[in-house]
């Protein structure tokens, strides 16, 4: 009888043991499952070089990194934020997160260079707020992806370009200014990155990246110009490539052993590298720079290299150089923005703007204009409704069949 009662006792014993162990286990599985959850919860942003050179450690930094906001979530006290099944717009978001069904807004700029009228008005002001207003430093911060053309290279070394009119360059620790200013990426392919040489435009590229900020169209060799970049973002993967009509010496152009920029002279190599890209990206920006200095019309051949572009599997053609803003077309559905003029440069830039790209989950992309004007290095949004709709005005008077609506939304009004 007692060995029974011993034996009893032993089962009960196992049973408790079993029992506790079937406890840790769920509660670890929960503890993970939190986990994971937590992870895809995260920051959606993340960027990966196409080379897929990036650090893990960098990769994992960057998702962490929350201080450009994805959604502005109304949090004012007594504000209803709940939607749909009780659950407010933030958590809403995050389901749109973890499925890659939420919208990317891609955000454009012009030309920036860190002149003399910049660098002051910053240490007038006491940084970014000296040389741009909220309303164009809420847009930036409110983007996913920010890509402008820079006008200059960073670097204490090289010497001027001969027979070279104005030539530009900055020193590396001036690249606290453009962090500021907050591009994801910029285009390096213009008439100013070789202005000290290819030692500055080396630096150049060393100093971007070390700051966190990626760049296109130029480098050490020709497979360094013409490399595709890729930013991933909210389930989708855009790519950017960049090149230049405009330079002022042959060899400026990127060789297989020498530094320079990726040329659009002979868009051979783009078109070429256009149509490698779309093969792996789900919308593809390409940033040229070309045209007339000062001219509000595209040249002729602005206009067929842009189709052309298009037809190799371009999503978006964004132009530089002319300083000036010119027109919008479609083509095939698809919009090319033939220069978007200085934003960041000189003393003075009467009409200037942000563009901004807004990529669905499905659907096609939507263009909307955030008008601006500039004076003394200082870059300010416009604020009176008047002045608005006559930028609005004057950007369909140069454009191709195309509206603008009163909130800058741009409408294809014509289907070739």
């Amino acid at each position: 009888m007692e060995r029974k009662q011993t034996k009893m006792r032993r089962r009960s014993h196992a049973w408790l043991l079993i029992l506790a162990g079937l406890f840790l286990t769920a509660l670890l599985l929960l503890l993970g499952v939190k986990q994971i959850l937590k992870e895809r919860t995260g920051n959606p942003v993340y960027r990966e070089h196409a080379a897929g050179t990036e650090a893990e450690e960098e990769l994992e930094a960057e998702k962490e990194d929350i201080s450009r906001p994805i959604l502005q979530i109304n949090t004012e006290e007594g504000a209803d934020t709940a939607g749909p099944g009780g659950r407010n717009p933030e958590e809403q978001a995050m389901d749109g997160e973890a499925s890659g069904s939420r919208s990317v807004k891609l955000l454009f700029g012009g030309d920036i260079y860190l002149s003399d009228h910049v660098l002051n008005a910053w240490q007038r002001g006491g940084g970014l707020e000296g040389i741009l207003d909220d309303g164009f430093r809420q847009e930036i911060g409110q983007a996913d992806i920010f890509m402008a053309n820079q006008e200059f290279p960073f670097s204490n070394r090289g010497t001027p370009e001969t027979d070279k009119q104005f030539t530009f360059r900055l020193p590396e620790d001036k690249v606290s200014v453009l962090q500021a200013i907050g591009p994801d990426i910029v285009a390096l392919a213009n008439n100013h990155a070789l202005d000290y040489g290819e030692e500055a435009l080396l630096d150049t590229c060393r100093v971007l990246d070390s700051a966190g900020i990626f760049h296109v169209g130029a480098g050490e060799d020709l497979d360094a110009a013409k490399k595709l970049e890729v930013i991933e973002a909210g389930g989708k993967k855009f790519g950017f490539l960049a090149a230049s009509r405009v330079f002022p010496k042959g060899y400026w152009a990127a060789g297989e052993e020498h530094a320079g920029m990726l040329t659009a002279y002979d868009s051979t190599v783009l078109l070429e590298e256009i149509k490698k890209a779309k093969e792996i990206c789900d919308f593809l920006t390409v940033y040229v720079h070309w045209g007339i200095e000062k001219s509000t019309k595209p040249e002729s051949y602005q206009r067929t290299l842009g189709q052309q572009y298009i037809d190799a599997g371009a999503d978006l053609v964004i132009g530089s150089h002319p300083h000036v803003l010119q027109g919008i077309e479609y083509y095939k559905g698809k919009p090319i923005v033939y220069s978007l003029g200085n934003f960041i440069f000189g003393s003075s830039i009467p009409k200037t703007m942000l563009l901004s790209v807004t990529v669905p989950p499905e659907g096609e992309p939507s263009l909307s204009m955030l008008p601006g004007t500039s004076s003394a290095g200082y870059t300010r949004t416009l604020t009176d409704e008047g002045e608005r709709q006559a930028f609005y005005q004057y950007m369909e008077e140069i454009s191709f069949d195309i509206a603008v609506d009163k909130d800058g939304t741009v409408i294809q009004t014509h289907s070739p």
